[in-house]
């Protein structure tokens, strides 16, 4: 049984018993736009205490806020009771929610694309914030006043540009405004771990080199990186144009060393470690900082560059600074490469066997 079988099982119980169901936010927007997704939240007006006594296998994760997941099989949903959220002081989460109804739940949501229902029962969509047509026109547009939603969470802003590089989408101008009014409020309410989780899903976007370039512009990129604070734009758009030609496998911290060019290895660490990305990936760029000034010239036949380019990540490197010469310096480029490791293939098999041991 799939994923949208059991939700729907689970939204046909709860109508069952007198309540309101429907699945909710992101799955119905892609549901709309014809991109399959199992990730599939629902919700209901049953309240907590109900949800639990119809649905034993049952997790808790934030029952103040009427949220449960259930399990199915291998699948989880998440069932939330819907909800105003009340008191918001610190950016990022309500001192209290009251439970109310499915149009004022959506007024609480994030964007107009993502604040739509879906009652799979009936075969409709329940849209109470124009999300269709904004989904229609490619926009993403904060539901209500831009202001409040950014208020009530800080992250928002970052996900307006995410969304934007997924679907390549443009944000609606009052939003933009908010967003650059906003900027500055980033910090502290934002945990950097979820910059990095954000930036992660982003670069896997084929427009993630317009979304740094409208952050930078909107003035929230230097917010993250201030290292960047007096970059000016069309220096950023340079630097981001290789980006649509990185290898799909390309780690998220070596798109960010490409934005913080010119920095010193240490500089480049510092910002890497500001927003908690993994040590693997540091260490990955330590060894890219070190083997790009040697792709820069022709290839030495020295230890040194052999011991680099028999590192593990050194295919992935020549890619990378392959995607940054233009057409006719890349064939050359390549060729040379080519022909380096045919004549050097004994020393770097001996450097691989060294770095195994």
């Amino acid at each position: 049984m799939s994923a949208v079988e059991k939700a729907t099982e689970i939204v046909h119980k709860l109508v069952s018993h007198g309540h309101q169901a429907y699945f909710a936010g992101g799955w119905v927007r892609d549901f709309l736009m014809g991109l399959p997704s199992e990730d599939i939240d629902i919700a209901t007006s049953a309240e907590p205490p109900e949800i639990l006594d119809l649905f034993p296998e049952t997790i808790l994760v934030g029952l103040a806020f009427g949220v449960v997941l259930v399990n199915r099989g291998e699948h989880q949903f998440e069932v939330a009771t819907f909800r105003r959220d009340e008191g918001i002081k610190d950016g990022r989460r309500p001192e209290s929610v009251s439970f109310s109804t499915a149009q004022e739940d959506a007024q609480r949501r994030d964007f107009t694309i993502n604040g739509m229902f879906f009652d799979p029962l009936k075969r409709e969509v329940l849209d109470f914030v124009h999300g269709r047509q904004d989904l229609e026109r490619g926009i993403i547009r904060a539901i209500g006043d831009p202001q409040v939603r950014f208020f009530e969470d800080r992250l928002r802003m970052i996900r307006a540009f995410r969304f934007a590089a997924r679907f390549g989408f443009v944000i609606e101008q009052a939003t933009q405004e908010a967003i650059e009014e906003n900027a500055a409020y980033l910090f502290p309410s934002v945990a950097q771990e979820r910059i990095w989780q954000e930036l992660s899903k982003m670069v896997a976007y084929p427009r993630f080199d317009l979304a740094v370039v409208d952050m930078h512009r909107l003035m929230i990129l230097k917010e993250i990186f201030p290292e960047l604070a007096h970059l000016h734009l069309q220096d950023l758009r340079h630097r981001v144009a290789p980006f649509s030609h990185f290898p799909k496998q390309t780690p998220t911290l070596l798109y960010l060393a490409q934005l913080l060019e010119g920095l010193e290895l240490e500089e480049k660490i510092t910002a890497a470690k500001r927003i908690s990305a993994p040590n693997r990936e540091i260490r990955l760029m330590e060894h890219m900082h070190g083997l790009f000034p040697l792709l820069k010239q022709p290839l030495k036949r020295d230890v040194k560059t052999i011991y680099l380019l028999a590192h593990s990540g050194t295919d992935l490197g020549v890619k990378i600074f392959t995607a940054m010469l233009n057409p006719g310096e890349r064939e050359q480029f390549l060729g040379a490469v080519h022909q380096f490791f045919l004549d050097n293939q004994g020393h770097i098999d001996r450097a691989k066997e060294k770095r195994s041991l």
